[in-house]
């Protein structure tokens, strides 16, 4: 076992960040396509 396994930095669990990170990212593409539609009903 090297050092880095026996002394994580971080300790919370992977599957939580990596679920934030999807997330986050989900919700700023979202959001970019809900300025889109505005835009083009406000243009029509």
């Amino acid at each position: 076992m090297n050092e880095f396994e026996k002394n994580p930095v971080s300790k919370r669990n992977d599957a939580i960040d990596s679920g934030v990170g999807f997330g986050v990212s989900f919700g700023f593409f979202a959001l970019m396509f809900i300025i889109a539609t505005v835009i083009k009903l406000i243009g029509s």
